[in-house]
């Protein structure tokens, strides 16, 4: 496979056939909820993160959607479009533990090459799989496999076309439940009736961006030059969406980790400085144990808060790299104490956000020496016994529960903000529940 360089630079294969099966799950959270409750079964419902009406749902399920609910409404107005909405806290444990129970159904009919999201798999076709009739045999038997083996409620949309963005855009086009192939021969043809905002990549302020270079419609995007679309963007994903409608397979640019954090909007009993800091400590420790599963160390923290009514601060600390909680624990605490210091003289402070966030990764056990800082032998010994009690209090949570010992604070300290959430970015490891 070419890298995105050298494809940019070769001669262009015409796209053909099929090359890419996209899998995307139906109002993932609420279905996963009316699998485990049949009481939901056949009835609107709204997940949502806490038990008030002033947050917004995170899920809605399709008898929902049909009064016009969808992910974000607020509650007290979802309420009001939908008599009889029943509303259900999130349990994110569950959504990762089906996720894994989902990637092993679709290993038994093919190999997932990229999961994309929580609820979102793509896997290459090879072989006879790229023919149309085999392909849809596969989907047949993946839809078959879910509902059997892990639940008829958790259903799916998939979608074929010659690269996995197009793939991704059929699934849309048939919910829920459905199947779409996209061939090449189809395009425009086929993208023609969808809105802009129906296209990957193209949210609210693109749209603004689009409307205000004179793009109202996909035919008018599909018929832009390249270096059109580049400068709309500002970015090479311009240019690439050019590639991608007209059925080209850019390969993907390969990633690699650059940083392990955690954020956290408070709830309003937690907003003064002083319970905050409770919870940028959890946050704190959460991430160290993290880059201690991953098998890395750090060299900088960052701490971030947003206030109720004012701007956002921010600190970073540098740091020998390390992996133990003692050491960015006494980190936070200094940038803590300069953030309060950079406050103080205002009153009635509350912290609306924390963001909490480890950078400068590197393996573990692999440390790049400073010129000018050398650990003594001392610190050394002292920095190893802080690795080791670090690794037991890690080994003791995984066994007996999450929280079951913490560093200075309290299991009921941390109660009410500890709890792993699944963001859109990024899945969680099942091994994180309990860290």
């Amino acid at each position: 496979m070419p890298t995105q360089k050298e494809f940019f630079d070769s001669a262009l294969p015409r796209p053909e056939g099929l090359r890419w099966l996209y899998v995307d799950f139906n109002s993932y959270f609420a279905s996963v909820e009316q699998q485990l409750q049949p009481r939901l079964r056949g009835r609107p419902v709204i997940v949502v993160p806490v038990d008030t009406d002033y947050t917004s749902a995170i899920a809605a399920s399709y008898e929902a959607k049909a009064f016009g609910v969808r992910t974000g409404t607020p509650v007290h107005e979802a309420k009001r479009m939908c008599p009889g909405l029943v509303c259900v806290l999130a349990q994110h444990d569950q959504y990762v533990d089906f996720h894994q129970r989902i990637l092993r159904e679709l290993d038994n009919h093919i190999p997932v090459t990229a999961v994309c999201s929580i609820d979102e798999m793509a896997c290459r076709l090879l072989g006879r799989e790229t023919e149309p009739a085999r392909a849809q045999e596969i989907a047949r038997g993946i839809k078959a496999g879910l509902a059997k083996n892990v639940g008829a409620h958790v259903r799916c949309s998939i979608g074929f076309a010659s690269n996995r963005y197009l793939a991704k855009v059929a699934t849309d086009m048939q919910k829920p439940d459905g199947m779409v192939t996209l061939f090449p021969e189809d395009l425009p043809g086929r993208l023609l009736d969808l809105k802009l905002r129906d296209l990957p990549g193209i949210g609210y302020n693109m749209e603004k961006r689009l409307n205000i270079a004179g793009i109202w419609d996909v035919a008018t995007l599909f018929n832009y030059a390249p270096r059109h679309l580049r400068a709309v963007w500002g970015s090479i994903w311009g240019e690439k969406m050019w590639y991608y409608l007209r059925g080209y397979d850019i390969p993907e640019v390969e990633t690699t980790r650059s940083s392990i954090g955690h954020s956290h909007v408070l709830a309003p009993e937690l907003r003064p400085p002083e319970e905050a800091f409770q919870v940028a400590r959890r946050l704190t420790m959460k991430c160290a144990a993290r880059l201690r599963r991953m098998g890395y160390s750090a060299g900088v923290l960052t701490l971030s808060i947003r206030l109720e009514e004012g701007p956002h601060l921010g600190l970073e600390a540098h740091c020998q790299s390390a992996q133990d909680s003692f050491t960015f624990l006494r980190m936070l605490d200094d940038m803590w104490r300069g953030l309060m210091h950079e406050l103080k003289g205002r009153r009635g402070i509350r912290i609306k956000k924390v963001s909490v966030t480890l950078l400068k990764l590197g393996e573990a056990g692999v440390h790049q020496t400073d010129l000018f800082d050398r650990l003594t032998a001392e610190t050394i010994a002292v920095r190893e016994k802080c690795e080791k009690i670090s690794a037991a209090v890690d080994k003791l949570n995984k066994r007996f529960g999450r929280d079951t010992v913490l560093h200075g604070m309290t299991p009921q300290q941390g109660k009410g903000f500890s709890g792993t959430k699944i963001a859109f970015t990024r899945i969680p490891d099942v091994d994180e529940f309990l860290e």
